[in-house]
This record gives structure tokens, C-alpha cells and sequence, in this order.
């Protein structure tokens, strides 16, 4: 099993742009799941907004992005990336989540989500935001 990391830029609004940006620099695809999509609307003028979207090149520049709701602080200064733990073994992320959970802030506990079969989101002692999850199988 492999684990990879990725960069998580996040905005308020324009996280769909940048991505289309992003996709064109770098030739590559945009997928984007908003939260209509994922059933977590919880307000009704962020529907549409995405909630996970991804460039993914031939070349393997891969980067993430979401739009922060808005019911959330945000200042693109203070906590404008994250990084993303992603794996296929559910073992192996719990093991990688449970060292990074000393003396870390548990945002989200790591437990399965409509998304992906796990997914927990922490703040590590030294500050940085991980988002951690296991990969869903793709969807034809």
C-alpha cells in the first residue's frame, strides 16, 4: 500500500476558478463534487459551491481545493492549504491518523463519511490542518 500527500488550497467562492486555472496551466482535469453533490448543504447559497475538487495532469501535478462554508472562519492568510493524507488501506490511515493525533486538535473524528470510506480532519501540535481519508473506488 502507498500513501500520497497533496496540496489543499482553500477558498471562500472561488475554489471552482482557480481549479479551471489550475487545470489550464497545468493540462490537466478538474473534477468537482459540490455540496449539493455530497449531501451537506447548509447554506442554501453555498449549493453549488465545491466542497472537493481536484486537477489531476498525465504528468502527476495533482492539487485540491474546496470553497470553506460559510457558517466556518476563514482568513486566506491563517489557513488558507491543508494537507491531504490519502490511502487505500483503511489500516494504514488509521495507524498514520492515531501518531498524528498526539496532542493534536480533532476536528473531525476519523470515521466513515458519505464521501469515502474513512475521512477525519485534525490539527497536528505544530499547527498544521491534515485532512486524512481513505480513497473511494472511482464511480463509472
Amino acid at each position: 500500500m502507498s500513501v500520497t500527500t497533496t496540496t489543499h488550497i482553500n477558498f471562500r467562492g472561488q475554489a471552482r476558478e482557480a481549479l479551471g486555472l489550475y487545470a489550464t496551466v497545468f493540462d490537466g482535469t478538474v473534477t468537482v463534487a459540490t455540496y449539493t453533490d455530497i449531501h451537506q448543504v447548509t447554506d442554501p447559497a453555498q449549493a453549488d459551491s465545491v466542497a472537493w475538487g481536484q486537477v489531476e495532469g498525465a504528468n502527476g501535478f495533482r492539487v485540491m481545493a474546496y470553497d470553506v462554508q460559510s457558517a466556518k472562519p476563514f482568513d486566506h492568510g491563517q489557513n488558507s492549504f491543508y494537507i491531504a493524507l490519502r490511502g487505500t488501506d483503511a489500516a494504514e490511515i488509521q495507524t498514520q491518523w492515531d501518531r498524528l493525533t498526539e496532542g493534536a486538535e480533532i476536528l473531525t473524528p476519523l470515521a466513515p463519511a458519505v464521501f469515502a470510506p474513512l475521512y477525519g480532519m485534525l490539527t497536528d501540535r505544530f499547527g498544521v490542518t491534515w485532512i486524512i481519508d481513505v480513497t473511494a473506488p472511482a464511480q463509472a
